[in-house]
């Protein structure tokens, strides 16, 4: 490998990982410990802030500089950074839109051919839906809560429910989500006692409060924690399933069904979703044509009793149909 191909490729490699043992760089390099020595001093002497650890097996790292230096990266790189500024228009994120478009350019510019025209061809074909304008969230509120979560601050929210009232919420904030089009926060409330999950942008103003000690979140899987009290959040029942199919039998039942699909062994789903009635939920659960137990809740098992003996009565009443002769 030439010198100045060894530097970018030294380069990226110290870009991949925080630190890297020196006989392992040199070996990626096919170099010797010497000049890898002397290479990382030309990377100096370009104004990268390399670092280097004392010791047998001493190592390097790529410290933060005062200024952004050009980045060394591979073109899939190039062409995942391309593909996530493309779409930020669907992030729900207000004001990034033009934010992604500059530094696409910037990006543009500097590319291969041919990949230049690939990323083209992806960005003709590719179609971003946007956010909803009302739900869209400011980098600065995002910046602000996600300092909250890290530095560990109590905050105080002016929240307004769906019904547009407005309340005074003292919680601790733990992670932020984004799904279905919206961004939310996860956080303790502490004058409930329990987990809420917050619309951001239904959260009017914050004040940050004293720091508080760490808790253990209220699930391993955030993201499907928030997606469960998305799905029955809005409904009067909430209720869970548990199905005798795998989940893609379920699937063209689950298109008309807002729920959170959990795969089980043995072939078996957990369904979970909500409902405004229970005559609309114990419909779908008919119209699956598929064994199923009902976990929750005990109303919605009773009901399904009572439907299912007020149709065993209606089919008894009913006249019995013979045969249909054909007409000549």
């Amino acid at each position: 490998m030439l010198p100045p191909a060894r530097l970018l490729r030294l380069l990226a490699l110290l870009q991949a990982q925080p630190s890297w043992p020196g006989p392992e760089l040199a070996q990626r390099l096919a170099i010797t410990d010497r000049t890898l020595r002397r290479d990382v001093d030309k990377l100096r002497s370009l104004g990268y802030a390399v670092e280097a650890s004392a010791g047998t097996a001493g190592g390097y790292r790529l410290a933060p500089g005062a200024k952004l230096p050009p980045l060394a990266i591979e073109e899939d790189e190039a062409l995942a950074i391309a593909l996530g500024l493309s779409s930020l228009a669907g992030s729900a994120v207000a004001d990034l839109g033009d934010a992604g478009t500059r530094a696409l350019a910037k990006i543009e510019q500097v590319l291969p051919a041919p990949l230049r025209q690939r990323l083209a061809h992806v960005r003709r074909a590719l179609v971003v839906q946007a956010s909803d304008v009302a739900t869209a969230v400011t980098p600065e509120r995002l910046a602000a809560l996600a300092d909250a979560c890290a530095e560990r601050h109590t905050l105080t929210l002016a929240y307004a429910d769906h019904a547009g009232r407005t309340t005074r919420r003292r919680v601790e904030p733990q992670r932020l989500v984004f799904g279905d089009g919206r961004w939310y926060l996860v956080a303790w409330d502490l004058e409930r006692a329990d987990w809420r999950t917050f619309r951001i942008d239904r959260i009017g103003t914050l004040e940050a409060g004293p720091p508080f000690a760490a808790r253990r979140p209220p699930a391993e899987d955030i993201g499907s924690y928030v997606a469960q009290g998305v799905a029955t959040a809005a409904y009067r029942h909430a209720a869970v399933v548990l199905f005798d199919a795998p989940p893609e039998r379920l699937q063209p039942s689950l298109e008309w069904m807002h729920a959170v699909v959990e795969p089980l062994a043995e072939g078996r789903t957990r369904v979970r979703t909500g409902t405004q009635s229970l005559d609309a939920l114990a419909v779908w659960l008919a119209c699956t044509a598929l064994p199923f137990t009902v976990e929750s809740p005990p109303a919605l098992a009773r009901h399904l009793a009572r439907l299912a003996t007020r149709l065993r009565d209606a089919a008894a009443r009913s006249p019995r149909t013979g045969s249909v002769r054909k007409s000549r």
